[in-house]
């Protein structure tokens, strides 16, 4: 299970180190194999480990593809899905198409979410935690939630 934020960077080269205590945990589930893909309502980055992802893509595959909402998350999250491997430095190098769609630069958050990792560029994550929480309302789950 993934949790916590950790600030990190990235290099010119779009090499991340992915922080030691995330790092263990990868390697240990799946061999340091990853898949990234776009967030396909934020401008970051999901990290899955590749087992995750291995799951929930037949579910991603399955959504109808003459519902414009379905078809946007599949292009999203199918079209950037990018196979990644940590190295033996503990880095992982993020292909330009990446970086650009999540506007990343040289300072990053890495967000865990459970079963999966969020990577947003360090000022898009500020913005988000300042952003008024909108108009949604909550939903029916989350109201016998208690903290």
């Amino acid at each position: 299970m993934f949790l916590g934020s950790h600030s990190i960077s990235m290099d010119a080269k779009g090499r991340l180190a992915i922080p030691a205590r995330i790092r263990e945990s990868l390697v240990e589930l799946c061999a340091g194999k990853l898949v990234v893909t776009a967030h396909t309502e934020e401008r970051c980055l999901l990290v899955y480990p590749e087992p995750q992802w291995l799951e929930i893509l037949p579910k991603i595959e399955a959504l109808p593809s003459f519902n414009k909402i379905a078809r946007r998350t599949q292009r999203l999250l199918i079209g950037y899905a990018t196979p990644l491997e940590v190295d033996g430095n503990g880095r992982v190098l993020l292909p330009p198409t990446l970086r650009e769609y999540a506007q990343l630069d040289k300072k990053l958050m890495l967000v865990g979410q459970g079963k999966k990792l969020e990577l947003w560029s360090e000022a898009s994550w500020l913005q988000w935690l300042d952003a008024d929480a909108g108009d949604d309302e909550m939903p029916v789950e989350m109201q016998s939630l208690s903290l």
